[in-house]
């Protein structure tokens, strides 16, 4: 049976401060070139919102000093606006020479509407900077793209959908970002498959229009508004504008854009985010995107032409402003402006709550700038719970990619187990099921605990791998989960992988109590899904009858080959104490929630494998809560 310890994290591992990460860890540096500057409007636009001076641009000069300044660490450049391109193709192509004579930088893209793309700049692109990475911001489809207006208030579609033919033509890679506001929902194959009938197009960003504080509209320069303001202020209502979503309906539709991404085989084609950063977050593998990994706030730097540095551009400014340019001489300059940031104190403060979180490790705590929104709001939680919803929905993907969109369980939630894994998985499940495989003498000491391991000693240590037909499988079981166990292999004919039946430890200095515990290993995806729903009906008996001291929960995992290194996706069941019980308590009374659980084991081995998951037809999805 594999080890099952949860590694140790801290509030570092979650938000990194520059002064905490060494000479190979990146910055992001956000150029915009000319602050809000743009030749279109769009009504949902957060960088109008700043109201920040534009008109000027960025120089060779500051793009010089940033480089000295990070001279000790590489650096990624994006170039963004308001629209860059409005720098005009002199001032590029000075920005362009500059970043390419910086050694430490590493990367640069340029993030544009496209409008005024035409093979003269591509062919400049090409001279100064071969390999910048192009991003095209398209909301999918025309409807998709109904926000995003000149300042006549005339679609810009048209002239986008030109940019990308063209940079196909010229057999360029670009990225879209495809805001997602209401006209895209419940569209998300259509979005999608739209978006990626580009050939230029290798990767989707879906991003959320979280703007239900907007209250009022941008501030107009001059005695006449433009049509697109006059557009933008009908669009805001007394609940917030008509383009913002909640974060329950971008979970829903990144979910459903999911499914057609992997059930119409576009992951061969295309890159979806944010489905990719949470796949590489499910597998324990990092991601460049700050809002799934450790590098946030401290290491996004947004640079505008009148030499204000400050932090992540999706901060509110100007509270997220640090230093003047030209005050700045060393990355620990930086650092301590930082330090002396409220506003970054007050997002790094949200991090606390997520130490204690299930999904901390795959969730990697969001991003603070949307999150101190939702706080403000008092609706945090509601952003949490998308983010969970999410990693929940994606992890099911995976298990069960001809699961249907929208229809994960709500009570299997992703709670990864680490580390969690076998010598050999194939070899143990073929074991399993051959009457006739070899089955060498185990190694079974007991601990005066109750542990049942290879060294006889309480606390988690590797025990060996039995299966029913082994000579030792009852002496290996520890008896108080064993009637679990039994309903789970005789009544199910389910493989468990590992089984607990969960000790107090009273009187071992500074010994965590376990809990009882079970793990599935289904043989293929089939019996991933059967058990999946079994599982939720189970839980849906059991949970009325079970004594109020306990709460049972069902869990989403891998279990890894450390022979082949592949990893096999698992289903947990554990009884935990309920809020507020004690140790004594749950162990007082185990024997009767135990009763309680193989009685609803016993009573859903029969169902049919069509049956529904008890909670399909459940109003809130959400149901299942958090432990």
């Amino acid at each position: 049976m594999p080890v099952t310890r949860t590694a140790p994290t801290d509030l570092e591992s979650l938000y990194a401060p520059l002064s905490s990460t060494g000479p190979d860890t990146a910055v992001s540096v956000i150029l915009k070139l000319r602050g809000e500057t743009c030749d279109i409007d769009c009504l949902y636009c957060f960088e109008k919102r700043k109201e920040s001076p534009g008109g000027a641009r960025i120089s060779a000069a500051q793009i010089h000093r940033l480089g000295s300044i990070f001279s000790g660490r590489p650096l990624s450049v994006e170039l963004h606006g308001g629209e860059p391109l409005t720098a005009g193709r002199e001032r590029i192509a000075e920005i362009l020479d500059a970043l390419a004579a910086q050694p430490n930088v590493i990367r640069v893209s340029l993030q544009t509407n496209g409008l005024q793309l035409d093979d003269a700049w591509l062919d400049l692109f090409e001279r100064h900077y071969p390999e910048l990475e192009i991003g095209i911001s398209l909301d999918g489809d025309a409807l998709g793209n109904s926000w995003r207006v000149g300042y006549d208030g005339r679609p810009t579609y048209p002239r986008a959908v030109k940019a990308l033919n063209l940079l196909g033509r010229r057999d360029r890679r670009v990225g879209v970002i495809c805001a997602v506001t209401p006209y895209v929902l419940g569209r998300a194959s259509e979005v999608v498959e739209h978006l990626a009938s580009f050939p230029a197009v290798t990767t989707v960003s879906l991003v959320p229009c979280f703007d239900e504080a907007v209250t009022r509209s941008t501030t107009v320069v001059g005695s006449r508004a433009p049509t697109s303001r006059a557009l933008q202020q009908r669009a805001i209502g007394p609940t917030g504008p008509a383009w913002a979503v909640t974060p329950r309906q971008y979970a829903d539709f990144v979910l459903e854009a999911a499914h057609h991404w992997v059930a119409g085989g576009m992951f061969r084609r295309i890159k979806l985010e944010p489905v990719v950063s949470v796949i590489r977050r499910l597998r324990g593998l990092r991601t460049r995107s700050c809002h799934f990994s450790d590098l946030k706030c401290d290491h996004v730097l947004t640079l505008y032409p009148n030499d204000r540095l400050g932090s992540c551009d999706e901060l509110p400014w100007p509270q997220a402003g640090l230093a003047a340019l030209g005050d700045v001489h060393a990355e620990s300059d930086v650092a301590g402006a930082q330090g002396s940031s409220s506003l970054l104190r007050q997002a790094g403060s949200l991090v606390t709550k997520c130490m204690t979180c299930d999904y901390r490790d795959t969730c990697g705590a969001g991003c603070p700038a949307v999150r101190l929104r939702f706080a403000a709001a008092g609706d945090e939680d509601a952003y949490c719970d998308h983010r969970m919803r999410l990693i929940d929905g994606v992890a099911a993907l995976l298990a069960q990619p001809d699961l249907q969109p929208g229809t994960p369980c709500a009570r299997l939630r992703w709670r990864p187990i680490s580390p969690n894994d076998m010598h050999h998985v194939a070899a143990f499940l073929a074991r399993w099921d051959d009457p006739a495989a070899p089955r060498p003498p185990a190694r079974l000491q007991v601990s005066t605990h109750g542990n049942i391991n290879t060294v006889g000693l309480p606390g988690v240590h590797e025990a060996d791998d039995l299966d029913p037909r082994h000579p030792q499988w009852s002496e290996g079981i520890e008896p108080g989960v064993r009637p679990v166990v039994d309903a789970l292999t005789a009544g199910w004919n389910a493989v468990t992988y590992d089984s607990c039946q969960g000790h107090g430890y009273d009187g071992v200095p500074g010994a965590e109590p376990r809990f009882l515990s079970v793990g599935i290993l289904p043989r293929d995806r089939v019996e991933y899904a059967r058990t999946a729903g079994r599982l939720c009906r189970a839980a849906g008996l059991a949970e009325p009858a079970l004594p109020n001291a306990y709460a049972l929960v069902l869990g989403r995992s891998e279990l890894g080959c450390r022979t082949t290194g592949r990893v096999h996706p698992t289903l947990d069941l554990r009884l935990v104490p309920a809020a507020d019980t004690t140790p004594t308590a749950y162990f007082g009374s185990l024997d009767q929630a135990v009763r309680v659980l193989t009685e609803a084991l016993a009573a859903t081995s029969s169902a049919p494998p069509s049956t529904p998951c008890a909670c399909a037809t459940e109003a809130d999805a959400g149901e299942g809560g958090r432990q």
